[in-house]
C-alpha cells in the first residue's frame, strides 16, 4: 500500500465516524489497550512535613547568633517561640556576654533588624517551617570595654584615621548605627551612602 492510498483510506475512515460524541456516549474501559503502571520519579528534595501542634501551642525556632568580629560570639537558643522580639534576643545576649544592649545590632541578610520586630516577622512563614535560623550580631564600636567580673577587656583597634575609613567593618558599623538611631532603614541607608561617597571622593 502506497502512502497516498493509505492516506485516502485513513481519511475515509475518519469521515465515516461521527464528528461529535453524544452526551450519552459510554465506552467500556475493558476495551482500552493494556498499559504498564507509571511510577512517579523521586523528588529531588525532601517534602516538608506538616507540623501538628497541640491547641494553644506555638511554633518554635532554634536561633543561632554569631559574630566573627571583636568580640567573637556564638550563642544558640535551642527553642524560642516565634513571638520572641529582637529586643528580647539582645537582652539575652547582653546577659551572657556583658555587652550593653545599646551596643548590639542583630542582622538578617546583612541588614539590621528593628527591636520591635519578632522572629516571625524576620523569617516569615516559610522560614518558620525550617525550624532554625541564624542571625548575625554586630557590636557597635567593637564592643568597647566589656566588663566581666570586675575586669575590663580592651577592644582590638583596627587601624587609625584614614586606615580605619578604608575598612569594611567601619562602614558596616556606621550603617547599623545610623539605621538604629534614625529608626528608618531607607533614610539611614541614604545618609550612609552620602558619607561614603564624600569620603571616597577625597581619596
Amino acid at each position: 500500500m502506497t502512502e497516498l492510498s493509505f492516506a485516502k483510506s485513513f481519511l475515509t475512515n475518519l469521515d465515516a465516524k461521527p464528528s461529535k460524541i453524544s452526551a450519552e456516549h459510554v465506552e467500556d474501559p475493558k476495551t482500552y489497550p493494556a498499559r504498564g503502571a507509571y511510577i512517579l520519579p523521586k523528588a529531588s528534595f525532601p517534602l516538608s512535613k506538616k507540623i501538628r501542634l497541640a491547641p494553644g501551642a506555638e511554633l518554635s525556632l532554634s536561633v543561632t547568633l554569631k559574630s566573627l568580629r571583636n568580640p567573637p560570639l556564638d550563642i544558640t537558643f535551642p527553642s524560642l517561640p516565634l513571638s520572641t522580639s529582637i529586643l528580647s534576643l539582645k537582652e539575652s545576649i547582653s546577659e551572657q556576654s556583658a555587652i550593653p544592649v545599646s551596643k548590639l545590632r542583630l542582622l538578617w541578610n546583612k541588614k539590621p533588624v528593628g527591636d520591635s520586630k519578632t522572629l516571625k516577622d524576620v523569617v516569615g512563614d516559610e522560614g518558620a517551617k525550617v525550624g532554625k535560623v541564624e542571625l548575625g550580631v554586630m557590636v557597635i564600636g567593637g564592643a568597647g570595654a566589656v566588663k566581666r567580673d570586675g575586669e575590663e577587656v580592651e577592644p582590638v583597634v583596627v587601624g587609625h584615621g584614614t586606615e580605619t575609613l578604608r575598612s569594611e567593618e567601619f562602614w558596616t558599623d556606621l550603617r547599623g548605627f545610623l539605621v538604629a538611631r534614625l529608626k528608618d532603614e531607607k533614610e539611614g541607608e541614604r545618609i550612609w551612602g552620602v558619607f561614603r561617597k564624600a569620603v571616597e571622593a577625597e581619596k
